[in-house]
């Protein structure tokens, strides 16, 4: 706190001020008050003289609560606290102005004797009591003023904190009965503002005067008096003044300091009423500033902190969201839904429409997501969940007799086991992963494939889109004999590798393990062939002429999907596209993807590469094979970022047959992570309708939690394609659109006719596999 204006008498001032080192000190205040004697009154701020109009003003007349004797004077049943009273006559002052009801306490007992045994005789029916005003022993709504002279500035040292001070006025809102009115008189430091602000921010009606002191020549602090009423509104309302800042006789900027901590607060509350989207504090809401939270309020949504200094370990953002549809079961009353720092900037996480799809999906009637951050990082799950716990208590609805705990949810990856092969990090991509995994629950057609205790995933995964795996390849020990070896546990918890760049550990035994090429082990793999079916009949008859299928693939990924295309239609002439040459290393290095003349690899910009294919087909000429190779016969980009489409031999068609756009979005809080926003704009569809064969496939990998953007995606393709079909797949996250130009297009009433078409043209050593991509092709739906 910072220095007050003290006035000490015949005792010694530097052995009192030696006295009061600490003003929250109970010893301290006691020796203080023994110096002094009891006859010895002493004032920290403003006279009586000073006081008593601005104080009569306010409590002159307030109406009192209760059943009393009419006949006399309304001032004399007001019941006023005066906490930390110490030996100040402001209260005794009170009391001979009428004011009968008075309580005075403080938590020492030497001061309290001494002004009992002083006013025992004259004023009878004063009350004073041994007490801590931060934790006071009195009902809720007991009094109709409560008058603080300098206590909340006693407890508000700097070094110490807000602790004391925020409990101390928790326990003044307690007690003050509504209508009534907190009157403090402060020096109005910045850091005991805006605690007295904030904590009356919802509910209160404040207001800020100065106190008129008698003119000096010397600089000296001015005493403010904050006044605080206690409303059954929850309404924000602008704090007044009734003093102007610039004609105030004050010490330094204390005057300036005021205005511009008032202007702050009120600009807040301005926001507030506005309907930002603002954070509100546990004291708010427990104020009722979005309504009685022990009642389910359907469809409520608000930001809010948990925590803090002096309540907990850690500080929380967190959304707290109230079911839209109550008449579903609901299998928890409330949960508690925690997001790790590396998914918090996702759409399903970020947005209102992602967080509703979250409650959807909890079960909860109340979901308190929690959103982590990097003042976490070092703090296990188990510590965070033990700090959440007493805070959530507090937002759960209705009473909690029965003790039941609140669940703790988090996204579950279901993995039993870990074996990271390689980090590395790309310009382009930023963190990359490749990592061996033992999933708890496997596919129930691979496991019939491959019986084995424990079946072993490769995955490739981009730390930008931490919930999206890119790819993922099952792993075998001999491709000849399909047989799956487990993997052996004591090594999942080995060290990580330290490497860099595309060297491999040859030193680990997943490394030994082989990619399984002919199986597709993610479903919209398998819904992008499926959608094939749509122009089987195309398909046949330039297999039939001898011909290939020009087919580009936008985004290479692990290449599993172009290897499995190669291997079970070689009749396919695929070009692949990839913008991150190091995706294309780790696709070699760890996954297995080669190149044939068959099957080519461009590192270039997939919009731009489809732009010259369609440069291409619009000219009079054939497009000439040309691809930049290095010695070794590698793909490199070209020195101006271009590349030109090859065709192999028997293509008669310069149009593309096939176009899969497979790629994933840099900026997941879009709400799209696949493909990247510019791949579903107008323009560039446009180009892709250009750039196709008479009879060509479009196919776009869509991943979308939001409704209006998959709705957005479909409306531009409908208005581009004439005829628009659907895939939908992993609980409408996954959506697979398939676009054709053709006048010949397939009808719903020929799909499974189309199918068993497909079915003959593909070549597996598994019928199973084939059978999943025609079961796959029955679920396609034809946009009207």
């Amino acid at each position: 706190m910072g220095k007050r204006e003290k006035q000490p008498s015949q005792s010694s001032s530097d052995e009192l001020l030696k006295a009061l080192g600490d003003f929250t000190s109970k010893e301290n205040w006691d020796k203080f008050f023994t110096i002094r004697g009891s006859d010895d009154s002493f004032e920290w701020y403003a006279e009586w003289t000073e006081l008593r109009q601005p104080l009569l003003s306010l409590l002159d007349g307030a109406p009192p609560t209760g059943d009393h004797d009419n006949t006399l004077h309304p001032n004399f049943w007001v019941q006023i606290l005066v906490p930390g009273c110490g030996n100040s006559r402001l209260s005794e002052h009170l009391y001979d102005a009428g004011f009968k009801d008075i309580t005075n306490i403080d938590f020492s007992k030497v001061v309290i004797s001494d002004m009992l045994r002083r006013n025992v005789r004259g004023r009878p029916g004063m009350r004073w009591r041994v007490m801590d005003m931060t934790s006071m022993q009195f009902a809720d709504e007991t009094f109709d003023a409560i008058l603080d002279k300098g206590g909340l500035d006693a407890l508000m040292e700097p070094e110490l904190g807000p602790k004391l001070g925020t409990q101390y006025l928790s326990e003044v809102q307690r007690v003050l009965k509504s209508g009534g009115k907190f009157i403090c008189l402060t020096l109005a430091e910045s850091h005991v503002l805006g605690l007295l602000f904030s904590k009356f921010r919802f509910g209160w009606k404040m207001s800020v005067h100065a106190i008129p002191q008698k003119p000096s020549s010397k600089p000296r602090l001015c005493t403010f008096m904050v006044v605080a009423e206690k409303d059954i509104s929850t309404d924000l309302l602008q704090i007044t003044s009734s003093f102007d800042h610039r004609s105030l006789d004050c010490s330094g900027n204390q005057a300036a300091g005021l205005h511009e901590a008032v202007e702050n607060e009120n600009r807040i509350r301005r926001e507030y009423s506005s309907g930002s989207d603002i954070l509100y504090s546990l004291e708010d809401l427990q104020l009722g500033a979005k309504g009685d939270l022990t009642k389910l309020s359907r469809g409520r949504r608000f930001q809010l902190t948990l925590g803090g200094q002096g309540c907990s370990r850690f500080t929380y953002r967190a959304v707290l969201l109230d079911a839209k549809d109550n008449s579903v079961p609901f299998s928890y009353h409330c949960g508690v839904f925690i997001v790790p720092k590396t998914r918090a900037h996702e759409w399903l996480f970020s947005s209102e429409e992602g967080q509703w799809l979250v409650i959807e999906s909890s079960k909860a009637a109340r979901l308190i997501m929690v959103i982590l951050d990097s003042s976490h990082a070092n703090a296990s799950m188990d510590d965070i969940q033990k700090d959440l716990s007493l805070l959530v208590k507090q937002l759960a609805p209705g009473k909690d007799d029965n003790g039941s705990q609140i669940p703790f949810m988090m996204a579950s990856d279901g993995i039993k086991q870990r074996h990271i092969l390689q980090k590395v990090t790309s310009s382009l991509t930023g963190p990359i992963i490749v990592e061996d995994v033992v999933y708890e629950n496997v596919d129930g057609d691979v496991s019939r494939l491959f019986p084995s205790k424990d079946l072993i995933f490769r995955r490739l995964v981009f730390q930008r889109t931490e919930g999206l795996v890119q790819s993922e390849a099952l792993l075998t020990s001999d491709e000849s004999s399909h047989k799956v070896v487990e993997i052996e546990r004591k090594k999942t918890s080995s060290s990580k590798s330290k490497k860099r760049g595309n060297q491999k550990r040859n030193d680990e035994p997943s490394n030994r393990l082989k990619v399984y090429h002919d199986y597709l082990a993610s479903s919209y793999h398998t819904g992008i062939i499926s959608g094939f079916m749509l122009i089987s009949s195309y398909l046949e008859s330039v297999l039939s002429a001898g011909n290939t299928v020009n087919t580009v693939v936008v985004g290479l990924g692990a290449g599993l999907l172009p290897m499995f295309l190669h291997g079970c239609m070689p009749f396919l002439h695929i070009e692949v596209v990839e913008l991150d040459p190091v995706i294309l290393n780790l696709a070699r290095d760890y996954f297995g993807f080669a190149e044939d003349k068959f099957l080519k690899v461009h590192i270039a910009d997939g919009i731009e590469f489809v732009r010259e294919v369609n440069n291409f087909a619009r000219s009079d000429r054939v497009p000439v094979l040309h691809r930049n190779e290095d010695a070794s016969g590698n793909s490199k980009s070209s020195s101006d970022g271009s590349c030109v489409m090859s065709y192999a031999e028997g293509s008669i068609n310069p149009g593309l047959d096939v176009l899969i756009i497979d790629v994933d979005s840099s900026d997941s809080s879009s709400g799209m992570t696949c493909p990247a926003a510019d791949f579903v704009e107008e323009s560039f569809l446009l180009t892709v309708k250009d750039s196709l064969s008479e009879q060509g496939l479009f196919v776009v990998n869509l991943v979308s939690r939001s409704s209006s953007i998959k709705d957005m995606v479909i409306e531009r393709m409908k208005m581009v394609f004439s005829h628009l079909f659907s895939l939908e797949l992993e609980e409408d996250v996954n959506i697979v659109l398939f676009g054709l130009c053709s006048e010949f297009c397939v009808k719903e009433d020929s799909f499974p006719e189309a199918a068993l078409q497909l079915e003959k043209l593909l070549k597996f050593k598994h019928p199973e596999i084939s059978q999943r991509i025609v079961e796959s092709s029955k679920k396609i739906k034809y946009f009207k």
